[in-house]
């Protein structure tokens, strides 16, 4: 596996970019708006794929590369159902895999520091995001933190997982890079509590003041995502135009979400699946989308309209015209009344 911990000075901030192997697949978690032309060097250095860029929790100190990265890689952008953030292109819930070539996370939802925050746990390690840090924990005074609700997060998941689990946290501010969960719960000073209470009170009297960044990075991080003009640079189908000729629509409907979404929330009938991890190998020249769109129009669709976007302008590189896709994505077509079936 190659392992990388990247840090941002300014910030202090860590990223982590993971690939089970050179020339594979990769994700990275937590990036970092100014590292970006950093992380692009080394991608291509190590002959990596960006597929996923996760981020923990919407941050209040640094911009992150979310946006930046899937513009240049036209990755997948991740983070947990509860983000605020108007537009990611693949919410994952409580206990969900997120998966590239050879890796798998497991999502853990672990509120307080705010309330949409996530740890994402691998095998031996577990990214912490601003939850537990190493000899610290992650404020809990802005972004809907809540000291009660990262009590429980700390002691009734984090701090449940084997002692040897690496603890990998998205910032540190002393120098530390890695510690342990057994470490964590010996030695770190704002564990060493009886109760919810005596563990809020340590957190409502800390009185730090704002991240310098805070008024900059929260609005920016809220809307990193393709959305309203940036879905219609390419050719589009709108739902409202659907809707008017189904349920005998005249093209053939594309769902590029991946299996865990279809399987969760439905698909639009009469759907064909062509996930966006592998879309370039169905819209090559000898792909299936290829031969399809010479017969009829090919309609896109995922669940917010990001990735459809992104593989409008991929397939139209490839060869592959004549693709257009749906604005809004699944979460439009239901919100709109569209009928909905369970996956095969």
């Amino acid at each position: 596996m190659l392992f990388r911990q990247l840090f941002d000075k300014t910030s202090s901030t860590y990223t982590y970019l993971l690939a089970s192997r050179a020339g594979g697949e990769a994700l990275l978690i937590d990036p970092v708006y100014e590292q970006t032309n950093r992380y692009l060097k080394l991608l291509e250095e190590l002959d990596l794929k960006l597929v996923k860029v996760v981020d923990t929790h919407i941050h209040a100190d640094h911009v992150s590369a979310m946006g930046s990265l899937r513009d240049a890689t036209r990755c997948t952008t991740v983070m947990g159902e509860h983000s605020p953030a108007d537009v990611v292109s693949l919410r994952v819930r409580d206990s969900e895999a997120v998966k590239i070539e050879g890796i798998s996370l497991t999502a853990l939802h672990t509120p307080g520091h705010t309330s949409e925050s996530y740890s994402f746990l691998m095998d031996d390690r577990v990214f912490t995001g601003d939850t537990l840090l190493i000899r610290g924990t992650g404020r809990t005074d802005f972004q809907n933190g809540n000291p009660y609700d990262q009590y429980h997060s700390l002691f009734d998941r984090l701090l449940r997982l084997p002692e040897a689990t690496f603890v990998f946290p998205a910032h540190d501010y002393k120098g530390d890079t890695v510690s342990t969960i057994g470490e964590e719960k010996t030695f770190n000073p704002r564990l060493q509590v009886s109760s919810a209470e005596e563990y809020a009170e340590i957190m409502d009297n800390l009185n730090l003041p704002n991240p310098a960044m805070m008024d900059v990075a929260v609005p920016s991080n809220l809307k990193l995502g393709l959305r309203g003009k940036d879905q219609h640079r390419v050719a589009t189908i709108e739902v409202k135009e659907l809707l008017a000729k189904w349920p005998e629509p005249d093209c053939l409907l594309v769902d590029i979400r991946e299996e865990g979404e279809r399987q969760r929330a439905g698909t639009i009938p009469g759907s064909i699946h062509a996930p966006y991890a592998r879309f370039d190998e169905y819209c090559c020249k000898s792909g299936p989308l290829a031969g399809m769109a010479k017969q009829g129009r090919i309609l896109l669709y995922c669940a917010v309209g990001e990735r459809s976007t992104l593989a409008v302008e991929m397939a139209a590189e490839m060869g592959c015209e004549g693709l257009s896709h749906l604005p809004g994505g699944f979460k439009a077509w239901t919100e709109a009344g569209g009928a909905v079936e369970a996956a095969d």
